[in-house]
């Protein structure tokens, strides 16, 4: 099998195509990527000569065209996904996530190759700080900012795609991914490189923020868990039951690096700042037989911490 992999020198889309290679060796995959500041070649050192790799945008219609015209399977995770820089150019998340995914979904369907789209649990908004509920497959859509509007603008068209002109494809909403080779600007390498280099992390408004963190490594196991167990049409839900709040998070990651847990600065929290997120994924797990491996966040993030600190990303 031939698998497309866009967005593939990204955070995610490098460790799903790692994993991929360890995992499924037999796969033949195609890297498209633009790489533009949060995609790296770096995120593929060490096996570029077991893949084939583009630079290009998947705004590229001929391009597009081409190569998933070439393929058996495509996996879509290029994306622009920083909330803060949304804040500041909602334009390019217009253009990557919405057309970009369009000219992905027309292809596919033209050509009539299975297509695996990857969203975020940030298109349903967010849950109250004290409540229980979680996000389920059902829970309607409600985005805070131009990022989750435009992933909740692309899932929608996937679905259109599939109703209307019968479009094979499967969507996953993941909650957030932890991990190496996630770009600095992100919380957990942007703390570890702040501390690592004496400077005290900035954390939004009072900290309590709530994010359910699933390892890179078991959200690539749920999208191989769709790929090859999930019903066309359908959408899971990807999640690991690690609610932390953003506090604890940047609070551990000072524990591990011998600082005090007040060697924090606290700044204006940003604007629209989702509250909670929380991720339902028994029906993954019901469906699929798939359940994280890594669910113990306290457990990986050490790992997760010494690798940006061996990478000299500042």
């Amino acid at each position: 099998m031939k698998v497309l992999v866009t967005g593939g020198a990204g955070f995610i889309g490098s460790n799903f195509v790692r994993r991929t290679l360890r995992e499924k060796p037999e796969m033949k995959i195609t890297v498209l990527d633009a790489l533009t500041y949060a995609g790296r070649l770096g995120n593929l050192t060490g096996i570029l000569d077991s893949i084939e790799f583009h630079q290009g945008n998947i705004l590229d219609t001929p391009l597009v065209s081409d190569l998933v015209r070439d393929c058996d399977l495509v996996v879509h995770f290029a994306a622009e996904s920083h909330n803060d820089n949304s804040l500041r150019d909602p334009r390019p998340f217009i253009q990557t996530n919405i057309n970009g995914t369009f000219e992905l979904i027309q292809a596919a369907t033209k050509y009539d190759k299975r297509f695996h789209h990857i969203s975020t649990d940030e298109v349903f908004g967010d849950l109250p700080l004290d409540s229980k509920n979680k996000f389920e497959e059902s829970t309607p859509y409600a985005p805070s900012s131009p990022y989750s509007a435009s992933k909740a603008s692309s899932d929608h068209l996937v679905r259109a795609w599939v109703r209307s002109f019968g479009l094979r494809a499967t969507i996953t909403n993941c909650s957030n991914n932890f991990g190496p080779y996630q770009h600095e600007e992100k919380l957990i390498p942007r703390t570890a490189l702040l501390v690592a280099d004496g400077q005290r992390p900035k954390v939004y408004g009072n900290g309590n923020n709530v994010r359910d963190w699933i390892h890179v490594d078991d959200h690539t196991d749920g999208v191989w868990a769709v790929l090859e167990k999930g019903e066309l049409g359908e959408t899971y839900l990807l999640g690991a039951s690690n609610e932390r709040t953003n506090l604890q998070v940047v609070e551990a990651i000072l524990e591990i690096l011998g600082k005090p847990t007040d060697f924090i600065d606290f700044v204006e929290d940003r604007v629209g700042h989702d509250l909670r997120y929380a991720i339902d994924s028994r029906k993954a797990q019901s469906d699929l037989d798939w359940k994280p491996r890594l669910d113990s966040f306290e457990a990986q993030l050490p790992e997760v911490v010494d690798h940006y600190l061996a990478s000299n990303l500042t």
